[in-house]
């Protein structure tokens, strides 16, 4: 469609409105959803009401976190994904625009990023299942970092270390520059996919085998306290490191390092909700296994003769034989 633009007409602006087209189609079709989906599908009563979250402040979801190790883990996890992906997401796109000045080259690139992600995702969605029946919680939700760290070493170390390697990446009709924005689209691309996959899946596991009041309390305190400082905690990092180095591109190396340091806290993280959480489940089907085995006696009427005996002598010899014999056997009453 560009290729067939007169000269003179700006791409981008074409791009553009026909982009809020689409937009705008798109809106008015939810809408019209939304108005027929009111007006003539009829909704199931509900009978049962819903049961409310315990409303808890910042400062009680701060002690709770502290009081309880298992939670605290479970927070770290979260705060720490939060945390890395914006740190990643912003320099990669920060280097992603110096390759890609043109507004349509970004957009087109961007498209593709987006196709990418979502293939990825939908694959490690079907993976997902195979995983945590072959390797257990464990190693799912170690997943998710290791990712981050092996892409993340591989995008800092081209941003920082890549002039040398131009004579190489030349060869292969590629800059530094480019080639370390191929490597953060794939840790975008894996960490993303990995995180609706596995991470998610992980953190709502990791509630099933606490008590009722533990359950609630802890993801009260972690929507409270450790979602907004996931999300906000990287983009205050950042601003403090601009402030203190003047850039977004000088303090890169001291970027890398912090996203070293909050990926291995994650992944001790994990490694210890890892060992409580598989202590919780044995415990949990330890307790069903004797639900299980219990056996409730029965309760046995007594006879004529007072002897509480399940039957008569004669009904347990019934060929004959040593009748004496079997009454003997049969009088004495059986243990159950």
């Amino acid at each position: 469609m560009r290729k067939n633009l007169g000269p003179g007409v700006d791409g981008w602006a074409v791009s553009l409105k026909a982009m809020m087209t689409i937009v705008v189609v798109m809106g008015l079709a939810i809408c019209g959803l939304y108005w027929w989906v009111n007006n003539y599908v009829p909704l199931p009563s509900r009978s049962k009401k819903k049961k409310e979250k315990p409303k808890m402040g910042t400062m009680e979801s701060l002690k709770f976190l502290v009081s309880s190790r298992y939670i605290r883990d479970l927070a770290t996890l979260v705060v720490a994904y939060g945390i890395s992906i914006n740190l990643v997401e912003v320099t990669w796109k920060s280097k992603l625009k110096a390759q890609f000045p043109s507004p349509n080259e970004y957009s087109s690139f961007m498209g593709d990023f987006s196709t990418a992600t979502g293939i990825a995702t939908f694959t490690m969605m079907l993976l997902s299942q195979w995983i945590f029946n072959k390797y257990g919680w464990g190693a799912a939700a170690k997943i998710t970092p290791t990712v981050l760290l092996l892409t993340g070493v591989g995008f800092f170390s081209l941003i920082l270390f890549g002039d040398p390697l131009a004579p190489t990446f030349a060869k292969f009709g590629m800059t530094p520059l480019l080639a370390a924005v191929f490597v953060g689209a794939m840790q975008n691309i894996f960490s993303k996919s990995a995180k609706y996959s596995l991470f998610d899946p992980c953190k709502e596991m990791a509630y099933i085998p606490l008590d009722e009041e533990t359950k609630v309390k802890g993801k009260a305190a972690i929507d409270v306290v450790c979602n907004p400082l996931g999300k906000s905690g990287g983009a205050l990092i950042q601003q403090f490191m601009i402030l203190t180095f003047g850039s977004l591109a000088n303090s890169t190396p001291y970027l890398g390092g912090i996203l070293l340091v909050i990926v291995l806290a994650w992944l001790g993280a994990a490694r210890s909700l890892d060992t409580q959480f598989t202590k919780l489940r044995q415990e949990e089907e330890l307790e069903k296994e004797m639900e299980r085995a219990a056996v409730k006696i029965p309760v046995v009427p007594e006879t004529e003769g007072g002897n509480g005996s399940l039957v008569g002598g004669p009904a347990l010899n019934p060929i004959g034989g040593d009748s004496q014999t079997g009454s003997s056997e049969t009088s004495t009453p059986r243990n159950i």
